[in-house]
């Protein structure tokens, strides 16, 4: 009896989409301390200026604001923005060494949340869009808000 993994977003990285171009996405797990994980269930946590680097054949998230659970109590002292190792199978990420010495290619955090009971990050490897593309996607999905206003107003 194989039951559906149960899904709980924790966050979004909206910006991330919006300034890039993603050619591959990655689901990845993520080393956290049992505090980090009850303040995670408060949904209180930044991944917008997060990214991700390869350090010594080891995958790392960067910039992750994680605030420290207050009844945690005075022995919990980890800082809020550490380095946080990724955890992702060796094929792949010896897949993404060769992708990310491409120019331009970048590893950027979009969604962190809770499957079943373990906490998992979804990583894209992507391409900053330039100004124009990003006006073009403006465009479009203006055309498309435009279009089914149109259609309402018929029905």
């Amino acid at each position: 009896m194989s039951s559906k993994p149960h899904f709980k977003s924790i966050a979004t990285n909206k910006r991330g989409y919006y300034d890039y171009a993603f050619k591959n996405k990655f689901e990845v797990g993520i080393v956290l301390t049992g505090y980090e994980v009850k303040s995670l269930r408060h949904n209180s946590v930044t991944i917008r200026d997060a990214y991700a680097r390869i350090f010594n054949g080891e995958l790392w998230l960067i910039g992750c604001h994680i605030p420290i659970y207050k009844p945690g109590g005075q022995f919990e002292h980890i800082d809020s923005t550490r380095r946080r190792k990724l955890l992702i199978h060796k094929k792949e990420l010896k897949r993404l060494i060769g992708k990310t010495q491409e120019k331009g290619l970048t590893l950027i955090p979009l969604k962190l949340y809770f499957k079943n009971h373990l906490v998992k990050l979804e990583l894209g490897l992507g391409q900053a869009k330039k100004k124009y593309d990003k006006r073009h996607v403006i465009k479009e999905r203006e055309l498309k808000r435009e279009l089914d206003r149109a259609n309402k107003r018929q029905e």
